[in-house]
């Protein structure tokens, strides 16, 4: 086995492992259930939050279904960098609450997606015939996107309140 499909065995491992991490992030954010145990989710709009889910999902299928099926496979490599951009902007999330675990942990999950990025790279590259009107369109969404979550981000109030790492729950529980 050479070195190529060495790589292309570990990137096809990552790529279906960040598959089920985000669809295991997004689906409950579309069906609603078990976001209380996520930091800020209760503070933000429904509608935002299904959009979140959504682009979640959609990103995880983008990182295998188009290199999978062969259709437009320079989408995978758009796809990563696309869930890296969305795990980064939960970091922030993260800081606020002072989580600082939690931000490190999705520091971390972006880095896989970054690398799930530069390794099918050369998807665009050859492909390269993509026509201008798909980069535009994808510029046209992210780019607001990441505008209106640094919006919510930074506008929204800190509540003091607010739990902080999982480690000070334990340990503020009487008899612990």
């Amino acid at each position: 086995m050479n070195a190529m499909n060495v790589l292309n065995l570990a990137l096809w491992s990552v790529q279906g492992f960040l598959t089920l991490f985000f669809l295991a992030a997004g689906a409950p954010k579309l069906i609603g259930r078990g976001l209380e145990r996520w930091t800020g989710f209760s503070e933000l709009a429904r509608p935002l939050v299904i959009f979140i889910g959504l682009t979640e999902v959609l990103g995880a299928a983008g990182l295998v279904l188009p290199m999978a099926t062969g259709v437009l496979p320079w989408l995978t490599p758009l796809a990563a960098i696309g869930l890296a951009i969305i795990v980064l902007m939960a970091t922030g999330f993260h800081l606020r609450a002072d989580e600082r675990v939690n931000a490190l942990e999705t520091g971390l999950w972006a880095s896989i997606a970054a690398v799930v990025a530069i390794g099918r790279w050369d998807l665009v590259t050859l492909h390269a015939y993509a026509p201008p009107w798909v980069l535009v369109a994808a510029l046209g969404l992210l780019v607001p996107s990441v505008i209106v979550n640094l919006i919510v981000l930074f506008k929204r109030p800190v509540k003091s309140g607010m739990p902080g790492p999982v480690s000070e729950l334990v340990h503020s529980e009487p008899g612990a």
